[in-house]
């Protein structure tokens, strides 16, 4: 039941824009309590789009996310992509046309100009989500064993789309509970790092991670994240509380100390 996300543009592999999207996506996944195994920036290139995405159709990743590629200028190529990926023609949705009108208080003689139209242009076989933040809407397909899930760049609309319709999706694919804490060792990643694998190969639904680059902030204490995954909320809450102490009993070994949160 794994998910990769793909954000979508050349401005963001060229480092003009940075990608917040990303960042605030995975967060989100995880306090779902999904599985986000990969993410990856695409330039805005058919043959690169294609090759990635269906790479993570091979890899039968249960659900793909990308960002980007939706607008109207020439550039935005997601639909096309997909389209020809999955063996497919882009058509008007009439849908959303309808929704533009409705939201523009246009009448059906109104003439709905080239942007737009292409905006509301998706794959033939797709499920159509309407953006309530935007005009692009989110364009669901299904390929073999995947389904694949299209966002609007922009992180406003993103994240409308996100939250009202990808957001209970995954809630209801995995039922997943997560338990997290934050302990402080007063430990260089070297020496800490062994002993955080040893924690997760007892307790392999445990996730541990150091934050090296927040070591300065806190002088000599480096944080460590414990993550706990679950179907069952007292279980997550139980793993934790284990790994937590076992990571206490091994820093407390090495002659160091580790600091709960008060």
């Amino acid at each position: 039941m794994a998910i990769e996300l793909f954000s979508i543009g050349t401005e963001l592999v060229l480092g003009q824009i940075q990608d917040t999207n990303a960042h605030w996506i995975a967060q989100q996944i995880l306090q779902i309590g999904g599985e986000l195994r990969r993410v990856t920036m695409l330039r805005d290139d058919r043959e690169e789009m294609s090759e990635a995405l269906d790479s993570a159709i091979e890899r039968e990743t249960s659900l793909i996310l990308t960002t980007g590629g939706l607008g109207p200028t020439p550039d935005d190529m997601t639909v096309e992509v997909v389209s020809s990926l999955i063996g497919t023609t882009p058509v008007v949705n009439e849908e959303t046309v309808a929704e533009y009108r409705r939201r523009r208080e246009m009448s059906e003689n109104d003439v709905i100009n080239e942007a737009l139209m292409k905006m509301a242009t998706v794959p033939e076989t797709a499920v159509v989500l309407q953006n309530p933040a935007g005009w692009a809407p989110c364009i669901s397909v299904a390929h073999k064993s995947s389904t694949i899930m299209m966002m609007p760049g922009p992180p406003r609309e993103m994240k409308a789309i996100f939250e009202t319709h990808i957001q209970p999706l995954i809630a209801e694919r995995y039922r997943a509970e997560i338990t997290t804490t934050r302990v402080h060792v007063n430990m260089f990643e070297a020496e800490v790092s062994p002993l955080m694998q040893k924690v997760m190969e007892r307790y392999p639904d445990v996730y541990l991670k150091a934050y090296v680059a927040l070591r300065e902030a806190d002088g000599d204490k480096m944080p460590v994240d414990l993550v706990s995954t679950s179907a069952d909320k007292a279980d997550a809450e139980t793993q934790l509380e284990l790994a937590t102490s076992y990571f206490q009993e091994l820093v407390v070994e090495a002659g160091k100390s580790l600091i709960l949160p008060s």
